[in-house]
């Protein structure tokens, strides 16, 4: 009797030592304590991959094609300065706040500075910054312009077969309602078809514009997540 007594004590306590553990996995994760960058290349002009640098760190070696999307880039809280070459192309630079679980991306194009006395023309990369935009619906789709045009007619359509019109003006955001619950949004620009947006689960997903080599317009899309894992 005073063996079973003393193997149920052993269980008991056995048991009580474990309670603390399996609190802890039910325990949801710590959100992440960084913040985050992103980025989306839309440098037509120059030679060679896009690099980019972070308070004077290389991010990628190997540099970034026209058309790419990182996912997020975690970086300690606090002011970052964020350097964007490209060879044939003047260096861009500018001054990034990082907030805690906060997502900004990063959209670095090319401008032509015109011809004076001194110099020739030239290409210089500037900058967008695109905070994270909450959704006007359920899914909504936020365009963003750095094309040359001074102002983009894209159409969108829904489920029933219908385009809906949204003008976009360069350097500047648009926002309309998917209807889509999922599945690919078709696009076009006048005859242009442009790039489907993927849509699945709920949130913003952004759709930037931007001229390739050619000078034609292009689209690329991504899901404007709030937690992102490194690429």
């Amino acid at each position: 009797m005073k063996t079973i007594f003393n193997l149920t004590k052993c269980f008991v306590i056995a048991f009580l030592y474990q309670l603390p553990a399996l609190n802890a996995q039910d325990q949801p994760a710590d959100e992440p304590k960084d913040g985050f960058i992103r980025l989306a290349n839309a440098v037509a002009q120059g030679t060679g991959p896009l690099t980019v640098e972070v308070d004077g760190k290389n991010i990628n070696p190997k540099g970034y094609k026209l058309g790419a999307t990182t996912g997020g880039v975690s970086l300690s809280p606090g002011s970052r300065t964020i350097k964007i070459s490209r060879e044939g192309v003047k260096s861009g630079t500018t001054r990034v706040n990082i907030v805690k679980n906060e997502t900004t991306t990063m959209i670095p194009f090319a401008e032509k500075v015109p011809a004076t006395d001194d110099a020739p023309a030239y290409w210089e990369i500037k900058v967008l910054r695109l905070k994270q935009q909450d959704p006007e619906k359920d899914r909504s789709a936020t365009f963003v312009s750095v094309s040359g045009q001074p102002e983009v007619k894209v159409e969108m359509q829904s489920p029933d077969g219908n385009w809906s019109s949204v003008f976009v003006k360069r350097l500047a955001v648009a926002q309309a309602p998917i209807l889509y619950t999922r599945g690919y949004v078709p696009l076009k620009s006048g005859t242009e078809t442009l790039t489907s947006i993927p849509v699945a689960s709920l949130g913003n997903y952004v759709i930037l514009l931007y001229d390739n080599e050619e000078g034609k317009m292009q689209s690329l899309n991504f899901q404007d997540t709030k937690y992102l894992s490194a690429d």
